[in-house]
């Protein structure tokens, strides 16, 4: 049985949650759940089609049990059977980090248990994960992820509207990479799907950090209309009568930006809050679009759609996006909740536990097993021992005078440690006996018997405490090795967290519990071996003192029937 099926088989003294499966060639599966709730993202109306980042590191999913590229991957609705589009901008299964983009058809106001399923773990799938354009709406015009390893910025909507120019891409970005801008904008083609009507709609989000406040940078230009930071405030113009100003940026940290105009009226949102708001109404424009004109700083998830995003819209994005990213938690299956609200908390911690974890308690299971089976011997042993210890004493001293002749009397003893000395003794007597014709022993003749004796007992005392040291590993080394495994999981945790973004507590919590394991497996085998040990180390203590009064016992015996 595999250390991962054992740890399951223990867990199922827990109930755990019965849930359909979807597939059976598919033997992982995570619940990913939305939070729209005050706890959450807030959210007062529906919204349809939002496509929003789920983020995989160690503390919530199994990268060994995924194929190497991610191609196994799947995701259903809340019904368990409806697959989402989605695409793959990043799957490294080496640093054990991913990042998905999921479109949800619909997105219920206020709620704290919306699901969807993620299934992993077929390594015959074939790859069927969406084309990055079929998971965005008709209205989507241009979407930049920025994605590491890209050349120049590539346009994932249906459009094809990629930008030109030189692309610098920073690995320490907002979801994973990010793009790096030196006052150098990236340009877009005039194209049919960005051109701009006096009776359309525009929206423009994205993310920026700004290295410096002080000067002044176009976020996006087509012609009149400018999205503009000037002196840390966000200024829209070329849409009414007088540039629209709200909201003040700081330097350093990400903050998200979004601007709609349609309808007559312009809005400019920061962080998700309404910043200002104005009468406006889009030119007729048809012209190329730069994209960070004297930005010094960096951008990351650009969208430019002809469709008038919701509050709400932009809140899931904020929500989803940012770095405490409060919408999204992807937990184990065992953390379904059953009907009657019990939940398998072993299976938590046995599914999210890290690579060096299983490593460090495999080793414990072993050091483990072998701790049980040298206690289970030795207990044998010292029992069976003591036993017929005490039957061979009984023996030899209700002989008188014929104490030397026992052997020819009758039982044997062979598992007594008492009689192998007794066994001993004799040999020396009976060699010096026939040496000079008869019994008669000198004192040295004594002292070296009861020399060779002693030499029997020391192997003897060996005898008992051989393997006694796999116990004494198990009690030192158990726990420091548990702890190792801890303190690495942690790490691995923290770091691959830190990578990915996701640092609200759902993502921390799993990770940080399933570490702890290795601790507990260390002293789940310590503290048994302890036990052992402490009750052989006295049985065997006895057994010991009661070998070295037997020979004292002996010799004085044998000086008093056979010496001159």
């Amino acid at each position: 049985m595999s250390p991962r099926n054992a740890l399951l088989l223990f867990a199922l003294i827990i109930p755990l949650t019965a849930q359909a499966w979807w597939n059976d060639a598919w033997s992982e599966r995570r619940l990913v759940v939305l939070d729209t709730s005050e706890a959450g993202v807030a959210t007062t109306s529906a919204v349809s089609g939002a496509v929003l980042p789920v983020r995989l590191h160690s503390g919530n999913f199994d990268f060994l049990a995924a194929k190497p590229d991610g191609s196994d991957i799947r995701l259903l609705a809340a019904d368990d059977k409806t697959p989402l589009k989605f695409h793959i901008e990043r799957f490294d299964s080496v640093n054990e980090l991913a990042l998905l983009w999921v479109q949800l058809p619909q997105i219920a106001p206020n709620s704290a248990g919306q699901k969807l399923y993620l299934y992993f773990g077929n390594p015959d799938a074939a790859s069927e994960g969406s084309a990055p354009a079929a998971s965005y709406d008709p209205s989507t015009r241009a979407v930049f992820h920025f994605g590491e390893g890209e050349a120049t910025a590539r346009d994932l909507s249906a459009n094809g509207n990629s930008a030109s120019g030189e692309l610098t891409i920073e690995k320490a970005g907002l979801l994973g990479a990010s793009a790096r801008f030196a006052q150098v904008p990236l340009r877009i083609s005039a194209s049919p799907s960005l051109q701009l009507a006096p009776d359309g709609r525009f929206s423009f989000s994205g993310w920026v950090r700004l290295d410096d406040v002080n000067g002044g940078a176009v976020l996006y230009r087509q012609g009149p209309v400018a999205i503009r930071i000037e002196q840390g405030r966000l200024t829209l113009a070329g849409v009414g009568a007088q540039p629209l100003t709200g909201g003040a940026l700081s330097a350093g940290s990400w903050q998200h930006i979004a601007v709609t105009v349609g309808g007559g009226k312009a809005t400019l949102h920061l962080n998700g809050a309404e910043v200002a708001a104005g009468e406006a109404a889009l030119p007729a424009v048809q012209d190329e679009v730069l994209i960070g004109e004297g930005l010094r700083g960096l951008l990351d998830e650009l969208q430019i759609a002809s469709d008038l995003r919701s509050v709400d819209w932009i809140r899931l994005a904020v929500g989803a996006q940012g770095v405490e990213s409060r919408l999204l938690a992807v937990r184990g299956d065992e953390e379904v909740a059953s009907e009657a609200g019990e939940v398998s908390y072993m299976g938590i911690l046995v599914s999210n536990l890290t690579t060096d974890a299983w490593v460090v308690i495999v080793l414990l299971m072993v050091m483990l097993a072998i701790a049980v089976v040298v206690m289970v011997a030795k207990a044998r042993l010292v029992s069976v021992t003591d036993k017929e210890n005490r039957l061979f004493l009984r023996r030899f001293r209700d002989a008188t005078d014929d104490f030397l002749d026992l052997e020819k009397q009758g039982a044997s003893h062979a598992h007594s440690s008492l009689y192998r000395l007794y066994q001993a003794a004799v040999r020396e007597v009976m060699k010096r006996g026939s040496e000079q014709g008869g019994i008669n022993l000198s004192n040295a003749s004594i002292s070296a018997i009861k020399a060779a004796v002693d030499a029997d007992l020391v192997r003897e005392s060996h005898r008992l405490n051989a393997q006694m040291v796999l116990l004494t590993i198990a009690i030192s080394g158990g726990p420091f090795l548990g702890l190792l495994g801890t303190v690495v999981g942690v790490m691995i945790t923290f770091a691959a967290i830190a990578a990915a973004g996701d640092v609200n507590v759902n993502a921390i919590a799993p990770g940080i519990a399933a570490a702890l394991l290795a601790t507990v497996a260390g002293l789940a085998v310590a503290i048994p071996a302890l036990f052992g040990y402490n009750y052989l180390a006295s049985r065997i203590k006895n057994i010991s003192a009661d070998m070295q009064i037997f020979v004292d016992e002996l010799i004085t015996r044998i000086a008093e029937s056979h010496s001159h």
